[in-house]
């Protein structure tokens, strides 16, 4: 039993963790960068589309 212990603190102690703590953060990075970029294009992107509609 104190070996699974042992084996289960290792697993936890290892860089794995912070590294996907890493990923979760340049996720998380990439989300509101995509976010803020939809929000500050999106009514100049609406109305390219709109006069592409008209004009065909």
């Amino acid at each position: 039993m104190s070996e699974q212990i042992m084996r289960l603190r290792k697993r936890i102690a290892s860089e794995v963790g912070a590294t996907m703590v890493e990923y979760g953060l340049m996720v998380a990075l990439v989300a509101v960068v995509v976010g803020v970029a939809a929000a500050l294009l999106g009514k100049n992107i609406s109305t390219m589309f709109d006069s592409i509609a008209t004009s065909i």
